[in-house]
Parts: structure tokens; C-alpha cells; sequence
């Protein structure tokens, strides 16, 4: 089984009439509902609001095979909300309403418990209190099982950007394996090459770090190995969830190959060309079937093995 830990929300999405139309969305929720299409056992720990956009959330869950874990909080005020602008290139921007409270005293003891990975990022790494709840999960899982971390920032979020940045790097120190974006990387390290961040954090513990460039494809290093891939040729709809989708094909890929949970970390900082290749390769087709249509709505195992890319 795979945990996924943060936020769930709405992404408001204009259809080509101009109306927003709401779209189940947040990171970690969307990396939770891939991995669950692409067969993996997956859990999600989140927080949800009582209203209809909790409802929708829900059921998205629900219907994509995902469990809720019982230490989610199910009852905030409100679900929070992106309002989400696509430009003529298909990026998405975003405007978010979001809270992330500190979870009930003691609810997260049993979270990840058996699992042979735990996920993390975005939001609910960053927005305190309830990030710092996140950070002490992580740091208490990690004898224990993979951490998997996306930082997937949201500069316009951060109300100190030095503390986010030395949280993300806080979290790369506990991580196995890291997947972040060039746009986050130009944030975190302007000016940096990806792959001088990438060994950098290496250093800092992490066995893995992916490196997502767009449509100029994917970049893996380890200590040993530097592979680096082309992504799929997609006619976009939107970028939508798309790097999510990304990180959850990884971790399917991963996980199909034995590369995850505690007593595999030395066949993980050992994995091979051909390996890195192929994971890449099988993440990378995962996120073009998200750029092809709208929202955040990756695909399934069974339109992976029987279709091609949309197109």
C-alpha cells in the first residue's frame, strides 16, 4: 500500500464558454487518485470541508479506489478552492483559498502503518500548522517505509519564502526519493542548473531525485546514474494535475519493479540505466494521458495498456 498525506481541493476550471466549472483536484489528492487507477493500493490522508465541494471530493475518492484514511479531518468550514486560469499554451495558473489546520493531538499515530510507501508535498508541506504535523509524520515514518516527497511550490502561497525554502529542504533530507519540477527548481534555486540542485540534495540523503522539464521530457540522477528522457508528443488540453500524474506513475513503476518500502532503499540507490529509463518512460506516458484532457483526470491501468497517448 502506498499513504499519500495532503491537501484535497476544487480546482475552478473556465470552460471555453468562460463559466468555472469545479474539477477535484489538489497534489497530493490527485497523486493518490492516479496511483489508485493504476492498480497500486493507495490511502489518503487529508482534510475536507462538510459543504458540496467536500462532497464531490468524496466521491471522487471514492469512485477511484481510493481509501480515506480515518485521521483525515472530514468537517472544516469549508473545502478549500484554486481558481484556475488556462493560457492559450495549455499552463495552468492558479489563485488558491486554502486552509491547513494542525490535525487532532495524537490522530496521526497509526498513519502509514504497513505501507511500503509514504507521499508527501505541496501545500500541506508548506502551509502551517498543519505542515508542521506533515514534517513530524515524515521524520517519525522514515525507519519504517519510502518517503516520497514533490515540493510542487506555490510561490504565491508562501508568506516567508525562506522558510519554505528551508522546509523543502528539511523534507528532501528525509526523503528517499524527490520529483520536482524545473519551474520549482528556478524558484527554490534560481539560476542553479537541475542537476547541480539534484546531486546537491542527493548529498542531503535522497536516493532519487526526477527532475520534470515539460515537453523537453524528464531528467533521473543518483549517485551512480544520470538518465534523462523525451516526453511524449500530446496534443495539450491542460497542464492540469499533470506533473501529479507524473509522480504517480513513478511511484506505480517503482513499485511493480520492487523498488519501494524500507529494505529496498539499497536496490533503489542501485537502480540501473535501464530501470531509470524505463520508469521515466512509464511516468512520462502517464502525465501526457493527463495533458490530454481537461482537469486533473489521469487514466486508468486498462487505457494505458490498451490505448495510446490522446491525442
Amino acid at each position: 500500500m502506498i499513504t499519500v498525506v495532503g491537501e484535497s481541493l476544487v480546482d475552478l476550471i473556465e470552460d471555453p464558454s468562460g463559466e468555472p466549472v469545479a474539477h477535484p483536484g489538489g497534489s497530493p489528492a490527485n497523486v493518490a487518485v492516479a496511483l489508485a487507477r493504476l492498480g497500486q493500493p493507495t490511502t489518503l490522508l487529508t482534510q475536507l470541508g462538510g459543504d458540496g465541494y467536500g462532497a464531490l471530493l468524496r466521491t471522487q475518492l471514492a469512485s477511484s479506489g481510493v481509501r480515506l484514511d480515518p485521521a483525515s479531518v472530514p468537517d472544516l468550514p469549508r473545502t478549500s478552492v484554486a481558481r484556475t486560469q488556462i493560457g492559450a499554451d495549455g499552463q495552468a495558473r492558479y489563485d488558491f483559498a486554502i486552509d491547513w489546520p494542525s490535525f487532532p493531538h495524537g490522530s496521526l499515530s497509526g498513519v502509514a502503518d504497513g505501507s511500503e510507501c509514504l507521499h508527501t508535498g505541496s501545500l500541506a508541506t508548506v502551509l502551517e500548522p498543519g505542515a508542521d504535523d506533515v514534517l513530524a509524520l515524515v521524520r517519525e515514518r522514515r525507519a519504517g517505509t519510502t518517503i516520497s516527497f514533490d515540493p510542487n511550490c506555490r510561490p504565491s502561497l508562501a508568506r516567508d519564502a525562506a522558510r519554505a525554502r528551508l522546509r523543502v529542504t528539511e523534507l528532501v533530507a528525509v526523503s528517499d526519493l524527490v520529483k520536482v519540477s524545473r519551474e520549482d527548481l528556478d524558484w527554490l534555486h534560481p539560476g542553479q542548473p537541475p542537476d547541480k540542485v539534484a546531486r546537491r540534495w542527493l548529498e542531503l540523503g535522497a536516493l532519487l531525485v526526477v527532475v520534470t522539464l515539460g515537453s523537453a521530457g524528464a531528467l533521473a540522477i543518483t549517485r551512480q546514474e544520470e538518465r534523462r528522457v523525451t516526453a511524449p508528443q500530446v496534443a495539450v488540453v491542460d497542464t492540469v494535475g499533470a506533473g501529479d500524474a507524473f509522480t504517480a506513475g513513478l511511484l506505480a513503476a517503482l513499485s511493480e519493479r520492487d523498488l519501494l518500502g524500507v529494505a529496498r532503499r539499497p536496490a533503489l540507490r542501485a537502480a540501473g540505466p535501464e530501470t531509470l529509463d524505463a520508469v521515466l518512460n512509464e511516468a512520462a506516458r502517464v502525465a501526457a494521458w493527463t495533458c490530454g484532457r481537461r482537469g486533473a483526470d489521469p487514466p486508468t491501468r486498462a487505457e494505458l495498456a490498451g490505448l495510446t497517448a490522446p491525442a
